[in-house]
């Protein structure tokens, strides 16, 4: 296997806290999918999934060299054993095969992304 790119983030789980969904879900709804709330709404503390979530969307900026990409064409989704995976609708970039890692505490939460062709 060749890695073509890697990407890494962290956030501070409490910037998601100090704006929830239910007083701000505009603000949601610009950065993560409808599967991805209903995901982390489903969750005891919907904070740390979407600050890791965030994270991971980040670590993907990462890897394809992008700055300028609208955050809901990477969505985070997991399979059916929870195992987190990326998928990317961007039309203009061929689909590479992404890993890709997420972990939280209380306070924050981390992604890695590798690329590999």
């Amino acid at each position: 296997m060749s890695i073509r790119g890697v990407g890494i983030d962290i956030e501070a789980v409490g910037r998601f806290r100090k704006k929830s969904y239910k007083n701000n879900p505009s603000f949601y709804k610009k950065i993560f999918t409808a599967g991805e709330i209903k995901y982390c709404l489903s969750k005891a503390d919907p904070s740390q999934h979407f600050a890791a979530r965030f994270a991971a969307k980040e670590a993907v900026v990462k890897t394809i060299n992008r700055r300028k990409i609208d955050l809901k064409k990477i969505e985070i989704v997991n399979d059916k054993n929870g195992k987190p995976g990326i998928k990317l609708s961007v039309t203009s970039y061929q689909l590479p095969v992404f890993l890709v890692s997420l972990s939280h505490t209380k306070d924050y939460a981390i992604a890695i992304c590798l690329k590999k062709n």
